[in-house]
């Protein structure tokens, strides 16, 4: 719900006021959001599955990768100071180590086999 919002809110309120580029950041921004927390729906949907430290571990990396990219280029955006996208990257290495760690979960958990 809250990537939808952010994302008509960018496209109806900030487009009369931030350049293209700015928008794209914000694009950018919901776009991530909204991928990342589909993975975070569909990692809760298999939960019982999976390797549960490990999953828990990749949910957490995930929503830590969701308000540190996402919300770092909202910020960004939002206040035009450019530093605060110094933190962005960590973000990215955020979702990578949680689709990593779910990767490992689904490895490791339990699935019928059918035998």
């Amino acid at each position: 719900m809250l990537g939808v919002g952010t994302g008509a809110f960018g496209a109806h309120g900030l487009r009369a006021h931030v350049g293209p580029n700015m928008l794209a950041v914000w694009q950018t921004a919901v776009l991530y959001q909204l991928v990342h927390a589909l993975g975070l729906l569909g990692l809760a949907a298999l939960h019982p599955r999976l390797h549960a430290r490990l999953a828990s571990a990749a949910a957490l990396f995930l929503l830590a990768g969701i308000l540190i990219f996402s919300g770092s280029l909202y910020t960004l955006v939002l206040s035009g100071i450019r530093m605060v996208g110094a933190i962005t990257p960590i973000g990215g290495v955020s979702f990578m180590i949680g689709w990593l760690l779910l990767a490992l979960a689904a490895a490791r958990g339990q699935w019928d086999t059918g035998s």
